[in-house]
């Protein structure tokens, strides 16, 4: 059955070309939690096969991304946060979180942005804080496009290379979410010494 499911998102993805791999990260970035690696992956196997171009594959993949959070950065930013709280009650986002969020968006956006689109689950919802904090934008899409295009090289080259062995890439992929936790654990660590010794 998962097979089944696996050969009919690759002919969806080989069907609709670079359109489908940028509608499915729009999607996987803004309000619909799709799983960004059912898109990604697939992709890069095609590229493997000749039958798509990886440069264009990943960029596709970046802008749906970017176009994704960008589209929940300027939903915040319109319609503030009565509406954010009343759309997370439906992902148990409560408003205590949400304020300490605003508050730790104001003073560390940038890492915030960075660190969050590496993060399952957080990557989805983590345009929104942006959006209330009124991150700049330009800021916004720079780290949002870096984060993404991290996670996204990831994806295309697991794809790419071993995309034919299922067992695999979820073994790779399950490795990789491990050690990408620890690098922005890492990163957070030199991030708060960093300012810890501006302060002094």
């Amino acid at each position: 059955m998962l097979g089944e499911v696996i050969q009919f998102i690759v002919q969806t993805v080989s069907d609709f070309g670079y359109i489908g791999i940028f509608v499915m990260m729009f999607l996987e970035s803004s309000f619909f939690p799709f799983p960004s690696e059912v898109a990604m992956i697939p992709a890069g196997y095609l590229a493997s096969k000749g039958e798509m171009n990886i440069y264009l594959v990943i960029l596709s993949g970046i802008a749906g991304s970017l176009a994704g959070a960008v589209f929940n950065y300027l939903l915040a930013v319109k319609f503030g946060r009565v509406f954010v709280l009343r759309f997370g009650k439906y992902f148990f986002f409560k408003e205590e979180t949400l304020v300490k969020m605003e508050i730790y968006f104001s003073k560390h956006g940038e890492i915030s942005t960075f660190v969050g689109r590496l993060v399952p689950v957080v990557r989805q919802y983590i345009s929104l804080p942006a959006g209330l904090s009124k991150m700049d934008l330009s800021k916004f899409s720079l780290y949002t496009s870096l984060g993404a295009g991290i996670w996204v090289l990831i994806l295309t080259f697991l794809g790419y290379f071993i995309g034919d062995n299922e067992l695999l890439v979820q073994e790779y992929l399950h490795q990789i979410i491990f050690l990408l936790l620890g690098l922005m654990l890492i990163v957070v660590f030199f991030y708060v010494r960093k300012l810890k010794k501006e302060s002094f």
